[in-house]
C-alpha cells in the first residue's frame, strides 16, 4: 500500500500552476507535501515566491481526488510512485533543477547503479546504425552498466531489444502513462524489460502521449544517466535535444560518427565537429573515457568529504559550498534534500566556526 504522504505527493505533482520548482520550495519550508495541503492560506503565502493564485490552487479538491484515482491504478498494476526525496528516486536526476517532482516506475532495477548511460538515435536507423548500436552493447558485456533509452522506433528499440537478447539491465523512458505505450508495438516488449530492468515515466497511467511530451521525456534520459551516446541523428531531432540536455547537465556525450553522404549521420558529425560530443570509436574508449576502468573492473564509488570536527550535516553542507560556490538557502534545501529551518541552524553553526560567510539575499560561500 502506497502511504497518505505518497497520496499528497501525488496531488501536489498535478497542480500546473506550482511547477517542479516551487513545488520543492513549498516542500522545503513546510516540511512534508501533506504538510502543504495542511497549511492554511496565510502560511503557505509567507512562503517566498508562493503569492495568493499559488497559494489558492492548493485548495481545489480536483488534485487530491485526481491523487487518489492515480494512487490506486498504481497500487492495483503494482506501479511504484517514486518522490524525490525518497532514497530509490534516481540520485543523479533529483538534483537537475527541472527534475520530475514524481515518477513512475515498474522493474527489477536499482535505479541509483554505479554506472548508467543512455542510447539513443533516430527512429529512421540504418543498417550501419543497427550494427553500431548493436557492437556497442556486445562490447559492454563484462562490464557492469544499465542502459536507458526512451522506445521510440528505430535506435531506441534496438537498444531495449539487444538487451533483452543478452540480459543485460536496461530501462525505458516512456512519454505518456503506462496505460498507453507510445508506439503502441512495442508495449510486447515491457514485460521482459520489467524483469531486466525496468520502465519510467513521470506521467500517472492514464496520460496520453502528446507531442510536448517527448522533448521532456529525453530530459529524463540525459538527466538519470553518467553519459548519452548518440548512434544516428539527422541535422535536427529528438536524440539532438537529449545530447543538448546532457550537455546542459555537465554530462558527458559521445557521438558515433557516420557517412558524409548521409543524411542521419549529419547530426552526429556536427556534434563532434562543434565539440559538443566525443568521438565514439569503441566501448574499450568510452570506458575509458568514463573512467570506467577496464570490461569487468569495478570502480569503487566516490567518497563524501568529511571533517572530523564536523556533523554529518554541516559536512554535507560544506561539500555543496565547495562544489557550487555561492549558494542561496532555497538551493541549498534542494540540494542537500533538508528543511529550511534546519538548514538555517547548520549555516549558523558554520558561520560561528569561521567556515561559511552569509552573504546578502540569503546567499552563502565558503570562508
Amino acid at each position: 500500500m502506497q502511504s497518505s504522504e505518497k497520496f499528497y505527493q501525488v496531488a501536489l505533482s498535478r497542480i500546473p500552476q506550482i511547477g517542479v520548482v516551487n513545488a520543492r520550495r513549498l516542500v522545503s519550508y513546510a516540511g512534508s507535501a501533506a504538510a502543504i495541503f495542511q497549511a492554511s492560506r496565510t502560511e503557505l503565502k509567507k512562503i517566498p515566491h508562493i503569492g495568493p493564485i499559488l497559494a489558492e490552487s492548493v485548495f481545489q479538491k480536483t488534485y487530491l481526488q485526481e491523487a487518489e484515482s492515480i494512487v490506486r491504478a498504481c497500487e492495483s498494476s503494482q506501479i511504484t510512485i517514486l518522490f524525490y526525496l525518497d532514497d530509490v528516486y534516481p540520485d543523479r536526476l533529483k538534483h537537475i533543477y527541472d527534475a520530475p517532482l514524481v515518477l513512475y516506475y515498474q522493474g527489477s532495477s536499482d535505479l541509483n547503479q554505479e554506472r548508467s548511460l543512455a542510447v539513443v538515435g533516430t527512429r529512421k536507423a540504418t543498417d550501419y546504425g543497427k550494427r553500431m548500436t548493436q557492437s556497442l552493447i556486445e562490447q559492454s558485456i563484462g562490464c557492469p552498466v544499465v542502459f536507458v533509452s526512451g522506445l521510440a522506433y528505430g535506435i531506441d528499440i534496438e537498444v531495449h531489444k539487444h538487451c533483452i537478447d543478452l540480459g543485460l539491465e536496461n530501462i525505458a523512458v516512456l512519454a505518456g502513462g503506462f496505460n498507453y505505450v507510445y508506439p503502441a508495438k512495442h508495449k510486447r516488449f515491457l514485460d521482459k524489460m520489467v524483469q531486466c530492468g525496468g520502465v519510467l515515466s513521470e506521467y500517472p497511467l492514464h496520460q496520453k502521449p502528446d507531442p510536448r511530451f517527448f522533448p521532456l521525456r529525453n530530459r529524463i534520459i540525459a538527466g538519470m544517466t553518467d553519459a548519452t551516446v548518440v548512434i544516428e541523428a539527422a541535422e535536427k531531432g529528438g536524440a539532438l535535444i537529449t545530447a543538448d540536455y546532457a550537455n546542459n547537465y555537465h554530462r558527458e556525450v559521445f557521438a558515433v560518427p557516420g557517412n558524409l553522404e548521409k543524411i542521419f549521420s549529419e547530426g552526429c558529425n556536427a556534434l563532434i565537429q562543434k565539440h559538443k560530443a566525443t568521438i565514439y570509436t569503441s566501448w574499450e574508449a568510452l570506458a575509458l573515457q568514463m573512467n570506467w576502468g577496464e570490461a569487468g573492473d569495478r570502480v569503487q564509488p566516490k567518497k563524501a568529504l568529511t571533517w572530523n570536527r564536523l556533523t554529518e550535516d554541516e559536512s554535507q553542507l560544506m561539500a555543496i559550498l565547495i562544489k557550487q560556490g555561492e549558494c542561496s538557502l532555497d538551493q541549498l534545501a534542494w540540494r542537500a534534500q533538508k528543511k529550511v529551518t534546519d538548514l538555517a541552524i547548520t549555516l549558523l553553526n558554520l558561520e560561528f566556526q569561521g567556515l561559511v560567510k552569509a552573504l546578502p539575499g540569503y546567499m552563502y560561500r565558503v570562508k
